[in-house]
């Protein structure tokens, strides 16, 4: 099982951080691997907007889909994705956006997963990996673009 777990300041707001990962749909323009996300469905659950959305992911000639069960929680900023179909074996990602004092957020990413077939792993493993490392980044330079370029000094600066 693969595992990637990391805690990131950004001079951006968590609620700011919160909206703009929580826009599933945006993400084909900006993330690492993601060609294509179709939402399924909607629901309103306890305050909660639960959707199933499905994902294509590609590398050159390599493309595969897989299914999520993604549960936005805007009241506790934190965004839990639980897998349902597709080429892996166990998918979980979990995000929570914490305030900071500065004005800007912690982001406190984790996912794990396994692939379910050991050719997928060895094709896509190391990509899906890299690919991964670089979410936290590629989540920032989109707020950045969104929301106006802010460093974690100036964040401070800006509430004073």
């Amino acid at each position: 099982m693969h595992v990637f777990e990391t805690k990131h300041p950004v001079a951006h707001s968590a609620d700011d951080m919160y909206a703009l990962i929580a826009r599933v749909e945006d993400y084909p323009k900006y993330l690492p691997l993601c060609e294509a996300l179709q939402v399924k469905r909607r629901d309103m659950i306890d305050g909660k907007e639960v959707l199933v959305a499905t994902m294509q992911v590609g590398y050159k000639l390599i493309r595969e889909r897989f299914t999520t069960k993604v549960t936005l929680d805007p009241a506790t900023r934190t965004i839990f994705v639980e897998y349902l179909d597709g080429p892996f074996s166990h998918l979980e990602n979990r995000w929570r956006f914490i305030p900071r004092a500065d004005g800007g957020s912690d982001i406190d990413f984790y996912i794990a997963y396994s692939f379910r077939s050991r050719l997928i792993e060895r094709v896509m493993g190391g990509l899906f990996d890299k690919a991964v490392q670089k979410y936290t980044s590629a989540f920032e330079a989109r707020a950045d673009a969104v929301y106006g370029r802010k460093t974690l000094a100036l964040a401070s600066q800006d509430r004073a």
